[in-house]
C-alpha cells in the first residue's frame, strides 16, 4: 500500500488570534472560544476532546471523551477508574487534552496533571446520567476483553431486570477526574501557513507567561 496524501492542503482564512484580545487568563479565553464554537460554527460535539496518557506499558495513547465541566481549576471528564486510561493516570497524572475544531480552525493544547474529583461530586453527575448511562456504567468492565457484543447486552437486561424500580448507586470504580493545566496553547488557522500561536504556562506566583510560538 503506497498512498500519497500530498495534495490534501487548506488554506485557513476565517479568523486570527492577537495579543491585544487575549486577556491574562487562559481559561477566560477557553470559555471564549468554546461559546463561539459551539454556537457559530457547525460542530456537533464541540465539547469532544482528546485525552493522551502515558501507558503502564510505557507507550502514549490518545482516545476521544467527552468535556463535562470546566473552572478555573480545570477540566472535567468522567470514566471508569480501572479502564486502561484510569489506570494510566492513576500511574502518571501528567497528560495532555486537546480539542481541535476544524470549522473554526481552531485547536487548544494542554498540558496539565490529573486528579480525581471528590466522591459527592461523582455521585452528583451519575445522578444525572440518563438510567442506560447508569447500567451501562455497571455492565462495561472497561478495556476488559469480552467474548462478544451479546454478552454485554446479556448482562445489561439482567441489570435492568435487578434494578427495576430501584435506585442505581454509583459504583465506586467509576468516576470523574480533573485535569489542572500548567500550560494552554491556542492555535488560530492563518494563510500561508503562518498560523498563529499562543502559549500561556503557569508560573510558581500562579500568574500565567504569555509568549507566541513560531508556526
Amino acid at each position: 500500500m503506497n498512498t500519497d496524501l500530498g495534495n490534501y492542503r487548506k488554506s485557513y482564512e476565517k479568523q486570527e488570534l492577537l495579543e491585544a484580545f487575549i486577556g491574562d487568563n487562559p481559561m477566560e479565553l477557553f470559555q471564549k472560544w468554546f461559546y463561539e464554537v459551539d454556537q457559530n460554527f457547525d460542530v456537533e460535539e464541540a465539547n469532544a476532546m482528546t485525552v493522551s496518557t502515558i501507558g503502564l506499558d510505557g507507550f502514549p495513547k490518545s482516545r476521544v471523551v467527552l468535556l463535562k465541566k470546566y473552572t478555573y481549576e480545570g477540566f472535567i471528564f468522567y470514566t471508569n477508574y480501572n479502564s486502561e486510561k484510569g489506570k494510566a493516570i492513576v500511574a502518571n497524572p501528567n497528560v495532555c487534552i486537546s480539542f481541535f475544531w476544524p470549522s473554526a480552525e481552531r485547536q487548544i493544547i494542554i498540558k496539565g496533571k490529573a486528579e480525581k474529583i471528590s466522591e459527592n461530586l461523582s455521585d452528583g453527575y451519575f445522578e444525572s446520567r440518563p438510567r442506560g448511562s447508569q447500567l451501562g456504567a455497571l455492565v462495561s468492565h472497561q478495556s476488559e476483553v469480552v467474548k462478544d457484543r451479546s454478552e454485554l447486552e446479556n448482562q445489561l437486561k439482567a441489570l435492568e431486570k435487578a434494578y427495576e424500580g430501584k435506585t442505581i448507586e454509583r459504583p465506586k470504580h467509576w468516576g470523574g477526574f480533573i485535569v489542572k493545566p500548567v500550560e494552554m496553547e491556542f492555535w488560530q488557522g492563518r494563510p500561508n501557513r503562518l498560523h498563529d500561536r499562543i502559549r500561556f504556562q503557569l508560573q510558581e506566583d500562579y500568574n500565567w507567561k504569555i509568549d507566541r510560538l513560531a508556526p
